[in-house]
């Protein structure tokens, strides 16, 4: 992991905030994919109603919601969760393509959660949309901790 203080770093060495230091230091990375996973959450729910508020299908809202939380999610994840450096265009582009491809996978079995509990079953639409998204962030965590930000072996 980068050795050079972010943001992140600056705001835990305030006062008080300090004192959280260590555990910080130790889960640094797991604290901020959950973070993020948050806000990643908060843009796949909130364009997910606002699609659905319009009127626009739940399986299509899902889709769109899906595009905008992703690419939100590769640029944090790259840039403060999992910090590993790439090198030339030919890299990005499988790191983005190896995101992308595990965010797929993901949003095939969300896709499936929702077509089950809302479709099939009658769920509450939103109610099933946060629930698959704990689901998610897991599998998104996994994925990108093992397969797209993995350190390579010099």
């Amino acid at each position: 992991m980068n050795d050079k203080k972010d943001i992140f770093d600056k705001i835990m060495s305030l006062p008080l905030l300090n004192y959280w230091m260590e555990p910080y230091k130790k889960y640094k990375e797991i604290l901020l994919y959950l973070f993020f996973g948050g806000l990643t959450s908060v843009v796949s729910i909130g364009s997910y109603a606002y699609c659905v508020l319009v009127g626009i299908n739940p399986l299509i809202a899902n889709i769109i919601s899906w595009i905008l939380a992703v690419t939100f999610a590769y640029v944090t994840n790259k840039i403060w969760v999992f910090q590993v450096e790439i090198h030339g265009k030919k890299e990005l582009l499988q790191q983005m393509l190896g995101f992308y491809s595990g965010r797929l996978l993901t949003l095939g079995i969300e896709e499936v959660i929702l077509l089950i509990f809302i479709t099939k079953l009658g769920f509450n639409s939103l109610v099933v949309k946060i629930a698959a998204q704990v689901v998610v962030v897991i599998s998104n965590y996994v994925i990108s901790k093992c397969f797209v930000f993995k350190e390579k072996k010099e």
